[in-house]
Protein backbone atom coordinates (compact mmCIF):
# COMPACT_ATOMS: atom_id res chain seq x y z
CA UNK A 1 0.00 0.00 0.00
CA UNK A 2 1.47 3.77 -0.61
CA UNK A 3 2.53 5.30 2.36
CA UNK A 4 0.80 8.36 3.36
CA UNK A 5 2.74 11.56 3.03
CA UNK A 6 2.99 14.52 5.36
CA UNK A 7 0.42 16.34 4.01
CA UNK A 8 -2.61 13.78 4.57
CA UNK A 9 -1.00 13.03 8.12
CA UNK A 10 -1.50 17.18 8.71
CA UNK A 11 -5.16 17.26 7.56
CA UNK A 12 -5.90 14.10 9.69
CA UNK A 13 -3.75 15.64 12.59
CA UNK A 14 -5.50 18.95 12.42
CA UNK A 15 -9.16 16.95 12.24
CA UNK A 16 -8.13 15.04 15.49
CA UNK A 17 -7.19 17.82 16.93
CA UNK A 18 -10.36 20.09 16.64
CA UNK A 19 -12.28 17.09 18.28
CA UNK A 20 -9.71 16.69 20.73
CA UNK A 21 -10.28 20.46 21.90
CA UNK A 22 -14.05 20.12 21.41
CA UNK A 23 -13.98 17.70 23.99
CA UNK A 24 -11.56 19.27 26.16
CA UNK A 25 -13.55 22.50 26.02
CA UNK A 26 -16.83 19.92 27.26
CA UNK A 27 -14.83 18.17 29.88
CA UNK A 28 -13.47 21.98 31.27
CA UNK A 29 -17.42 24.02 30.83
CA UNK A 30 -18.27 21.01 33.06
CA UNK A 31 -16.20 21.28 35.67
CA UNK A 32 -16.04 24.82 35.56
CA UNK A 33 -19.89 24.13 36.56
CA UNK A 34 -19.14 22.23 39.14
CA UNK A 35 -16.00 24.21 41.16
CA UNK A 36 -18.80 26.42 43.06
CA UNK A 37 -19.90 23.14 44.39
CA UNK A 38 -16.67 21.50 45.21
CA UNK A 39 -15.98 24.66 46.74
CA UNK A 40 -17.93 24.33 49.79
CA UNK A 41 -16.98 20.68 50.45
CA UNK A 42 -13.28 21.53 49.82
CA UNK A 43 -11.06 24.66 50.20
CA UNK A 44 -8.31 22.99 47.20
CA UNK A 45 -11.57 22.30 45.07
CA UNK A 46 -9.81 24.75 42.07
CA UNK A 47 -5.95 23.02 42.37
CA UNK A 48 -8.24 19.21 42.23
CA UNK A 49 -9.99 21.25 39.18
CA UNK A 50 -6.55 21.93 37.50
CA UNK A 51 -5.12 18.75 38.22
CA UNK A 52 -7.64 16.97 36.88
CA UNK A 53 -7.94 19.10 33.75
CA UNK A 54 -4.58 18.31 33.12
CA UNK A 55 -5.26 14.92 33.44
CA UNK A 56 -8.04 15.18 31.11
CA UNK A 57 -5.62 16.89 28.40
CA UNK A 58 -3.28 13.63 29.00
CA UNK A 59 -5.95 11.51 28.50
CA UNK A 60 -6.96 12.77 25.62
CA UNK A 61 -4.16 12.98 24.26
CA UNK A 62 -2.89 9.94 24.61
CA UNK A 63 -5.58 7.61 24.85
CA UNK A 64 -7.74 9.19 21.79
CA UNK A 65 -5.10 7.88 19.42
CA UNK A 66 -4.91 4.89 20.99
CA UNK A 67 -8.25 3.54 21.28
CA UNK A 68 -9.20 4.55 17.96
CA UNK A 69 -5.96 3.49 16.12
CA UNK A 70 -6.34 -0.17 18.29
CA UNK A 71 -10.15 -0.70 17.95
CA UNK A 72 -10.93 1.05 14.04
CA UNK A 73 -8.54 -0.44 12.26
CA UNK A 74 -5.87 1.79 12.25
CA UNK A 75 -7.73 4.90 12.14
CA UNK A 76 -9.32 7.70 13.87
CA UNK A 77 -11.28 10.02 12.77
CA UNK A 78 -9.17 12.34 11.64
CA UNK A 79 -7.57 9.51 9.63
CA UNK A 80 -10.64 8.33 8.13
CA UNK A 81 -11.25 11.79 6.85
CA UNK A 82 -7.54 11.83 5.23
CA UNK A 83 -8.18 8.73 3.88
CA UNK A 84 -5.12 6.85 5.80
CA UNK A 85 -4.61 4.04 8.52
CA UNK A 86 -1.95 2.88 10.24
CA UNK A 87 -0.40 -1.15 10.22
CA UNK A 88 1.97 -3.25 11.09
CA UNK A 89 5.69 -3.03 8.70
CA UNK A 90 4.34 -6.76 7.92
CA UNK A 91 1.18 -5.08 6.37
CA UNK A 92 -1.22 -6.63 9.77
CA UNK A 93 -3.54 -4.48 11.07
CA UNK A 94 -1.57 -2.82 14.66
CA UNK A 95 -3.14 -4.06 17.92
CA UNK A 96 -3.83 -2.15 21.58
CA UNK A 97 -0.03 -2.76 21.98
CA UNK A 98 1.32 -0.85 18.87
CA UNK A 99 -1.07 1.38 19.40
CA UNK A 100 0.22 2.43 22.73
CA UNK A 101 3.67 2.03 22.36
CA UNK A 102 3.49 4.68 18.93
CA UNK A 103 1.40 7.16 20.92
CA UNK A 104 3.29 7.26 24.12
CA UNK A 105 6.35 8.05 21.70
CA UNK A 106 3.93 11.05 20.00
CA UNK A 107 4.94 13.29 23.17
CA UNK A 108 8.48 13.34 21.93
CA UNK A 109 7.25 13.71 18.60
CA UNK A 110 5.51 16.95 19.78
CA UNK A 111 9.24 18.76 20.46
CA UNK A 112 10.13 21.35 20.72
CA UNK A 113 7.03 22.37 19.24
CA UNK A 114 4.24 21.50 17.05
CA UNK A 115 5.60 17.88 16.19
CA UNK A 116 8.56 19.38 14.81
CA UNK A 117 11.12 15.98 16.16
CA UNK A 118 8.38 13.61 14.46
CA UNK A 119 8.30 15.72 11.00
CA UNK A 120 12.21 15.76 11.10
CA UNK A 121 12.44 12.01 11.56
CA UNK A 122 9.54 11.48 9.10
CA UNK A 123 11.91 13.61 6.23
CA UNK A 124 15.04 11.69 7.64
CA UNK A 125 13.52 7.95 7.19
CA UNK A 126 12.87 5.80 3.96
CA UNK A 127 8.92 5.02 4.74
CA UNK A 128 7.77 8.00 6.08
CA UNK A 129 7.83 7.04 10.35
CA UNK A 130 8.21 9.42 13.37
CA UNK A 131 9.52 8.05 16.41
CA UNK A 132 6.17 6.68 17.58
CA UNK A 133 6.25 4.74 14.24
CA UNK A 134 10.19 3.48 14.75
CA UNK A 135 9.38 2.24 18.31
CA UNK A 136 6.13 0.48 17.44
CA UNK A 137 7.24 -1.18 14.07
CA UNK A 138 4.43 0.84 12.38
CA UNK A 139 3.65 2.59 9.06
CA UNK A 140 0.63 5.10 7.68
CA UNK A 141 -0.43 4.22 4.69
CA UNK A 142 -3.09 5.25 2.15
CA UNK A 143 -6.32 3.27 2.93
CA UNK A 144 -7.09 1.92 -0.92
CA UNK A 145 -11.02 1.83 -0.98
CA UNK A 146 -12.40 -0.82 -3.62
CA UNK A 147 -13.37 1.13 -7.22
CA UNK A 148 -16.92 0.51 -8.42
CA UNK A 149 -17.00 -0.39 -12.08
CA UNK A 150 -17.55 2.04 -14.98
CA UNK A 151 -19.77 0.02 -17.00
CA UNK A 152 -22.04 -1.98 -14.88
CA UNK A 153 -21.91 -4.88 -12.58
CA UNK A 154 -19.79 -6.57 -15.13
CA UNK A 155 -16.88 -4.96 -13.95
CA UNK A 156 -15.96 -4.24 -17.43
CA UNK A 157 -13.78 -0.96 -18.45
CA UNK A 158 -13.69 -0.97 -22.22
CA UNK A 159 -17.03 -0.84 -24.39
CA UNK A 160 -15.77 -4.29 -26.63
CA UNK A 161 -14.39 -6.23 -23.65
CA UNK A 162 -18.25 -8.14 -24.27
CA UNK A 163 -17.34 -9.25 -27.33
CA UNK A 164 -14.37 -11.37 -26.38
CA UNK A 165 -15.11 -14.28 -23.63
CA UNK A 166 -13.84 -13.69 -20.20
CA UNK A 167 -11.16 -15.82 -18.87
CA UNK A 168 -12.58 -17.93 -15.92
CA UNK A 169 -11.49 -17.51 -12.64
CA UNK A 170 -8.41 -20.23 -12.15
CA UNK A 171 -9.35 -22.19 -8.70
CA UNK A 172 -6.86 -22.25 -6.20
CA UNK A 173 -4.14 -25.25 -5.85
CA UNK A 174 -5.52 -27.14 -3.07
CA UNK A 175 -8.98 -27.48 -4.39
CA UNK A 176 -7.96 -29.88 -6.84
CA UNK A 177 -6.56 -32.00 -4.15
CA UNK A 178 -8.87 -34.51 -2.78
CA UNK A 179 -7.22 -36.46 0.33
CA UNK A 180 -8.97 -39.68 1.64
CA UNK A 181 -11.32 -38.95 4.17
CA UNK A 182 -10.17 -41.98 6.61
CA UNK A 183 -7.15 -40.56 6.68
CA UNK A 184 -8.02 -37.15 7.32
CA UNK A 185 -11.06 -38.85 10.03
CA UNK A 186 -7.28 -39.42 12.32
CA UNK A 187 -6.56 -36.28 12.48
CA UNK A 188 -7.87 -33.53 15.35
CA UNK A 189 -8.97 -30.02 15.90
CA UNK A 190 -5.82 -29.57 17.59
CA UNK A 191 -4.51 -30.10 14.19
CA UNK A 192 -6.19 -27.71 12.32
CA UNK A 193 -5.16 -25.14 14.69
CA UNK A 194 -1.92 -25.51 14.25
CA UNK A 195 -2.56 -25.57 10.60
CA UNK A 196 -4.25 -22.31 10.92
CA UNK A 197 -1.94 -20.52 13.22
CA UNK A 198 0.78 -21.54 10.63
CA UNK A 199 -1.06 -19.69 7.74
CA UNK A 200 -1.68 -16.87 9.54
CA UNK A 201 1.70 -16.47 10.04
CA UNK A 202 3.54 -18.05 7.14
CA UNK A 203 3.49 -14.61 5.27
CA UNK A 204 5.38 -12.74 8.07
CA UNK A 205 8.23 -15.93 7.81
CA UNK A 206 11.85 -15.55 6.03
CA UNK A 207 11.44 -18.61 3.15
CA UNK A 208 13.99 -21.20 4.67
CA UNK A 209 11.88 -20.73 8.15
CA UNK A 210 8.70 -21.25 6.26
CA UNK A 211 10.07 -24.46 4.17
CA UNK A 212 11.25 -25.83 6.85
CA UNK A 213 8.32 -25.76 8.69
CA UNK A 214 6.08 -26.90 6.29
CA UNK A 215 8.14 -29.47 5.39
CA UNK A 216 8.00 -30.65 9.09
CA UNK A 217 3.72 -30.33 9.77
CA UNK A 218 3.56 -32.06 6.31
CA UNK A 219 5.85 -34.96 8.02
CA UNK A 220 3.87 -35.48 11.27
CA UNK A 221 0.57 -35.13 9.58
CA UNK A 222 1.66 -37.82 7.37
CA UNK A 223 2.70 -40.12 10.16
CA UNK A 224 -0.19 -39.32 12.28
CA UNK A 225 -3.03 -39.67 9.08
CA UNK A 226 -1.34 -42.52 6.96
CA UNK A 227 -1.88 -39.84 3.84
CA UNK A 228 0.80 -39.76 1.24
CA UNK A 229 1.74 -36.66 -0.62
CA UNK A 230 -0.10 -36.84 -3.97
CA UNK A 231 2.63 -36.22 -6.32
CA UNK A 232 3.34 -33.12 -8.22
CA UNK A 233 1.67 -31.54 -5.07
CA UNK A 234 3.53 -28.78 -3.08
CA UNK A 235 4.27 -29.44 0.76
CA UNK A 236 2.24 -25.87 1.66
CA UNK A 237 -0.31 -27.10 -0.78
CA UNK A 238 -0.61 -30.56 0.65
CA UNK A 239 -1.47 -28.94 4.08
CA UNK A 240 -4.17 -26.89 2.92
CA UNK A 241 -6.02 -29.31 1.47
CA UNK A 242 -5.36 -31.47 4.92
CA UNK A 243 -6.90 -28.16 6.51
CA UNK A 244 -10.04 -28.15 4.12
CA UNK A 245 -10.79 -31.85 4.29
CA UNK A 246 -10.65 -31.06 8.14
CA UNK A 247 -12.92 -28.15 8.19
CA UNK A 248 -15.62 -30.49 5.71
CA UNK A 249 -15.34 -32.94 9.06
CA UNK A 250 -15.93 -30.17 11.36
CA UNK A 251 -19.01 -28.52 9.34
CA UNK A 252 -20.87 -31.90 9.35
CA UNK A 253 -20.30 -32.75 12.37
Amino acid sequence: MPLAGIGSRFIALVVDNLLMGAGLFVAGLILVILAPALAAFNKLSFQWAMALMFFLGFLFNWGYFTLFEAFWNGRTPGKKVAKIRVIQRSGRPIGLFESMARNLVRFIDQFPGPYAVGVVTMFLTKQHQRLGDLAAGTLVVLDREQESPLWGLSGSRTITAAVFPQPEPRPEAHAQVTLPAAGIAKLTPADLEVLEGFFARRLDMPMTVRESLAARMAAAIRAKSGLDQPEGVSTETFLEAAARGLRDIARMR
